[in-house]
This record gives C-alpha cells, sequence and structure tokens, in this order.
C-alpha cells in the first residue's frame, strides 16, 4: 500500500535552510515507512508559489483562486503532513499562517503531522511550542511528540540528524497506523475515525438565502 505525504514549506528563499530541513525529513520518513515494508509518495507544497493568491483568497473574503482549491484537497486527502517554517519574531512566518488560515477546519482533523522549524539562532527553538503545536491542535491534527528545530549551526550535526530520525520514526508510525486510526497506541472503531473535508464543495442541503430572510422585516426586534 502506497501512502501519502504532503510537506509543506514556507521557504522564501531559493535555495532555503528550510526546504533543505523539509527535504532530510521527506527523506527520513520514506526510509522509516520503507523500513515497515511499505511505501510512501511524497509531495511538496512551496508557499512562495501561491503567496500571490492566499492574498487574493485572503481579501476576497475567503475565494479560493482554483490552485488554492487543489491545495486544499490534497491536504485533507493526505495520510501525513510534514509542515516546516522559517521563524519570524520568534513565530512562523506570515506566509504559513495565511495557507493553514486557508484551509477548512476539519482538513486536518486526525492528521498526522510533523512539525519543524529552521531559524538563524537556538533562541527561536520555542517556536515549536509556543506557536506550531497550539496551530495543528485547535485544527484537531496529532502532532508526533518530536518536533525538529534548526539553527544555521545545528546543520549537518549529529543531534540534528537524530532528531530528524526520531521525528521521522514516529510520522512514520502514525500514517502507518491510519488504516486503523490507531494513534498513539490506541484504536477506536473505524466508525468514530475523523471526517476530513478540503472545504471546495458546497452541500447539497444548503438553505437558500431567501428563506432564510422570510418574513423579517428588518427591524430591531429589541
Amino acid at each position: 500500500m502506497t501512502h501519502r505525504v504532503l510537506v509543506v514549506t514556507a521557504g522564501l528563499t531559493v535555495p532555503s535552510s528550510t526546504r533543505l530541513l523539509a527535504d532530510q525529513l521527506a527523506e527520513a520518513t520514506s526510509a522509516q515507512v520503507g523500513a515497515r515494508g511499505e511505501s510512501v509518495e511524497v509531495e511538496y507544497v512551496e508557499l512562495r508559489e501561491v503567496a500571490g493568491e492566499l492574498a487574493t483568497f485572503m481579501t476576497t473574503g475567503g475565494i479560493p483562486t482554483p490552485r488554492l482549491t487543489e491545495l486544499r484537497e490534497r491536504v485533507s486527502a493526505a495520510d501525513g503532513l510534514i509542515a516546516v517554517t522559517p521563524v519570524f519574531n520568534a513565530s512562523f512566518s506570515g506566509l504559513f499562517k495565511m495557507f493553514f488560515d486557508a484551509l477548512d477546519p476539519d482538513a486536518l482533523t486526525g492528521t498526522p503531522v510533523l512539525v519543524a522549524a529552521t531559524a538563524g539562532s537556538a533562541r527561536h527553538s520555542l517556536v515549536l511550542d509556543h506557536a506550531m503545536r497550539p496551530l495543528f491542535a485547535y485544527l484537531r491534527a496529532v502532532v508526533v511528540p518530536t518536533g525538529v528545530f534548526a539553527a544555521t549551526e545545528d546543520f549537518g550535526s549529529h543531534g540534528l540528524s537524530d532528531r530528524i530520525t526520531r521525528a521521522a520514526s514516529e510520522l512514520a508510525s502514525l500514517v502507518l497506523s491510519q488504516g486503523d486510526y490507531g494513534v498513539g497506541g490506541f484504536a477506536p472503531d473505524l466508525a468514530a475515525r475523523p471526517r476530513r473535508t478540503p472545504g471546495t464543495q458546497v452541500e447539497s442541503d444548503v438553505t437558500p438565502f431567501g428563506d432564510l430572510l422570510r418574513g423579517h422585516t428588518g427591524s430591531d426586534p429589541r
């Protein structure tokens, strides 16, 4: 069985340390899934390529472009997510936040997520626990225990390699357990598996706006 892992990276330059870390995490996750006798298909989303479309989404009241609609569907269909951002002013980048603000609230329900960040200094390492984990907890994702932070001097170090391997192993375990919806040793009934939706389809039972206003005169009942 082939599993799909989506890598969302918010690096702004080419090349970027953010994309470099994302590549290392994706490769390690593929290796960990392969070691368990399964295969994985890795897809990338470079947020700088859709920065203008995200701005359009925000300034038009949430109307997605065709490209953004496609990305929203890819997110909700993924078996796992690797989310990597550069750090600006002690938090994730605005571009990173805009993308996850543009998702449907149910797009990541129950999805295993590996969080990672890059910065020029180790002083920013708390971004994983103070900013990224709360964001994905709000979206009801399942964040793996090990987050990966990489300051400039960390690249090439054994410490970073060890953290990458450990985080990838945790993500691989959760991705492979998706068939039974087993998370952290718990395996609820399949009927209880959360419903993920990209939010790109209009429900068939939407009440017409005219019906909602029927009987209202426009006067304030107070």
